[in-house]
């Protein structure tokens, strides 16, 4: 009996067709580690596991992926603001969920790569970009010159006329269009840095998901996860990266959850209604 997968990029079911037979390439986006993980994050997990444990009982050999977003605003400015060396900030919540996935009972992924260990990749990846025009150097930062990719939008289904046309007048100048985001951000004092052919600095968020799942799943995969509030920027710009990179189409399925509401709203630090998964499991 064939199986149906929902594709975000088609809107639509279709049958699933691996790019090898009775084998499941999958990669999920995983936390920023920053904070104490909260249900919302475990809800995730547990539909990937959900899908994995499913595909896994009708015989597909899976090779999943989730990452770890070490380096990243987030966790530098959490780190001053307790005063501790962010590496040993995203150590502690990395440990702290991994102790959540095993009291949740989640299946350990094929392989677990984080931001700070793939830099040689993401700087290869940049490098290739900007040689093949897709990218270019600012100031020590390198950018993604969004307009070099004819598909971008193909993801969220927005237009670039029409994204560009919300942007504030006062934009960073130093970009060539509005849209073009980060791949490469110049070092501030304080902050993890890295040497690179542009100048010491770190990797932008969405150039890290494309290096590791490049790195670990090679340059195609079955299918890509994670929450539907990536889609727009993170999934969007990690097609267009990739593919204009590599020349191939990326992942075969986008398939993600939704977000997780409690009575009725939707849960945020804003709404001040978030559950952290040590709650919820002494509950």
């Amino acid at each position: 009996m064939t199986m149906q997968i929902y594709n975000t990029l088609s809107r639509k079911k279709e049958t699933l067709e691996t790019l090898e037979p009775h084998k499941v390439s999958m990669y999920v986006c995983g936390p920023t580690v920053y904070a104490n993980a909260h249900v919302g994050h475990a809800m995730s997990v547990l539909v990937f596991d959900i899908i994995r444990r499913y595909l896994e009982f009708r015989g597909y050999e899976v090779r999943h992926a989730m990452n770890y977003t070490d380096v990243d605003d987030k966790i530098i400015n959490r780190a001053n603001a307790e005063n501790v060396d962010p590496y040993k900030l995203a150590e502690r919540y990395i440990q702290q969920f991994n102790q959540h996935l095993e009291d949740l009972n989640v299946l350990p992924a094929t392989v677990y790569p984080r931001a700070t260990q793939e830099i040689d990749q993401i700087i290869e990846m940049v490098q290739g970009l900007i040689e093949k025009n897709h990218a270019y150097e600012a100031g020590g930062d390198v950018y993604f010159f969004v307009t070099s990719d004819d598909d971008y939008g193909k993801l969220s289904g927005r237009k670039i006329e029409d994204m560009q046309s919300g942007f504030r007048i006062n934009v960073d100048e130093r970009k060539e269009t509005p849209m073009d985001f980060a791949l490469w951000k110049a070092s501030k004092p304080g902050e993890p840095s890295w040497d690179s052919p542009w100048g010491a600095g770190r990797p932008g968020w969405h150039i890290e998901c494309s290096a590791m799942s490049l790195h670990h799943l090679g340059e195609q995969i079955d299918i890509h996860g994670g929450g539907n509030d990536l889609i727009f920027p993170h999934h969007e710009n990690e097609i267009a990266q990739t593919e204009s990179y590599t020349g191939k189409s990326f992942a075969r399925y986008w398939v993600h959850n939704g977000m997780l509401q409690l009575s009725g709203e939707k849960m945020s630090k804003s709404l001040g209604n978030l559950v952290t998964v040590e709650d919820f499991l002494a509950e």
